[in-house]
């Protein structure tokens, strides 16, 4: 009973850091979750489908947030929409297919990448 006492405030004290985490970077918020979850106990392939899941759920919830205090125009993103639908497709197709070690790799050199350009601006 204590196990999953502490279990449930670790994963609670991981859900406010990827919901704070996602409320200032947007989704990208979902980079972050990843080790979050990882360091939880999942294998890197269900820290990847649960973070689209739960970042899911907070982006839903910051839009919201963000309608009442912006100017969000339909307009403005309805185009971004068939891409990221196409490409959420094959990447949930992808993810079984692509071997645990190389999606590791995949993803920390996609954050090696996102630093080093962050901080080159």
């Amino acid at each position: 009973m204590a196990e999953k006492k502490k279990k449930s405030i670790t994963t609670s004290l991981i859900g406010v850091a990827i919901g704070f985490l996602n409320g200032i970077f947007g989704s990208g918020g979902g980079m972050v979750a990843v080790p979050f979850l990882k360091a939880s106990g999942l294998e890197a392939k269900k820290a990847h489908a649960t973070s689209i899941a739960v970042i899911f759920f907070l982006s839903i919830f910051s839009l919201w947030l963000y309608m009442g205090k912006t100017q969000l125009q339909f307009t403005e993103w309805i185009y971004y929409i068939p891409g990221g639908v196409a490409g959420g497709i094959l990447g949930a197709w992808l993810l079984p297919r692509i071997p645990q070690k190389l999606l590791r790799r995949i993803f920390g050199a996609l954050i090696i990448f996102s630093a080093v350009r962050l901080l080159m601006r």
